[in-house]
């Protein structure tokens, strides 16, 4: 464990508040999780819908400890040289040059030194000298292979990686690992063992005008809790996709930039671009009637 964090975060409810002042609001269980995932250290797999706020988690903790964010978007057909290393060939093949130039030779070596190693998220945040470790965050890793995950299995476990021309390389301040999902696909029992685990599931409306009122600074928030029932009422049809936090705080951005007082069907329809992003979905909901939207009983 590292020192710093410990000296940053001595007890569970220290971190409650200090994300509170950072704009990100988070319930026990979630808080509980990310000071294990601190503190023991071990990495944190955050799995819900998207946009519930899984990805922020990560900047709100690297802003609190006040280290770097490293973000590896995982994508199908993702490779470990992609997220670890690439050798820099342009580099190497002037070196080559250069020992020609001078008659002296060049061995493969030489050629595999640090100084051409070009680090990508994993192994810069594996090197990174502290003192506070770096926050690498996985973001979306049921979107990369099955290849892939069983690369990351050393660096989950032992917060190392392998270079076949370079050797192991160790971490000497163990990043902080948080891994997203949004469950497109089940991921292996051998990754999940190296992880803790917490479940983001959306908020009460309550806590979703407390969210956004934080993240639209100025909106009343008579606005705000039109805008989230209204979510809430969305969620409740059988859309492509169920607008989240992140949609919710657009919607409400737009018609706060809009000067709208107030949400109308009228101000719903030419603004629900904002919240869902599907045509069908917005087809679905206007079917049903933007009355009903914006003022019709709750599910």
């Amino acid at each position: 464990m590292s020192e710093y964090v410990e000296r940053c975060l001595p007890r569970v409810e220290s971190l409650g508040p200090a994300l509170d002042a950072l704009g990100y609001l988070a319930d026990d269980g979630l808080v509980t999780a990310l000071f294990l995932a601190l503190r023991l250290p071990q990495p944190l797999l955050l799995e819900g819908e998207a946009g519930v706020g899984k990805t922020e988690a990560a900047k709100a903790v690297s802003a609190l400890l006040g280290s770097p964010l490293i973000r590896l978007q995982c994508y199908e057909g993702l490779d470990a040289a992609e997220a670890l290393y690439e050798w820099n060939h342009p580099r190497q093949l002037l070196g080559i040059r250069l020992a020609e130039a001078r008659n002296e030779e060049i061995a493969e070596a030489d050629l595999f030194g640090e100084q051409y190693l070009l680090r990508r998220p994993v192994l810069a945040a594996l090197t990174h000298p502290g003192p506070a470790p770096a926050v690498l965050l996985i973001d979306e890793i049921d979107r990369a292979d099955d290849d892939f995950e069983a690369f990351l299995l050393e660096v989950l476990a032992e917060a190392s990686v392998t270079i076949p021309e370079f050797g192991t390389i160790r971490a000497a301040v163990p990043p902080v690992v948080l891994l997203t999902s949004n469950r497109t696909r089940d991921l292996h029992d051998a990754l999940k063992r190296r992880c803790l685990y917490h479940w983001i599931d959306y908020p009460d409306t309550g806590r979703l005008v407390e969210i956004v009122r934080r993240r639209v600074p100025g909106t009343s928030r008579e606005l705000a809790v039109a805008v989230a029932a209204s979510v809430r009422r969305l969620r409740a049809l059988d859309l492509q996709k169920a607008p989240g936090i992140a949609e919710t705080i657009d919607w409400l951005a737009a018609l706060r930039l809009l000067g709208v007082p107030r949400l109308d069907s009228r101000v719903a329809g030419s603004t629900l671009g904002s919240v869902l992003k599907y045509r069908e979905d917005q087809e679905l909901v206007r079917e049903r009637g933007l009355t009903w939207l914006v003022a019709g009983p709750q599910p």
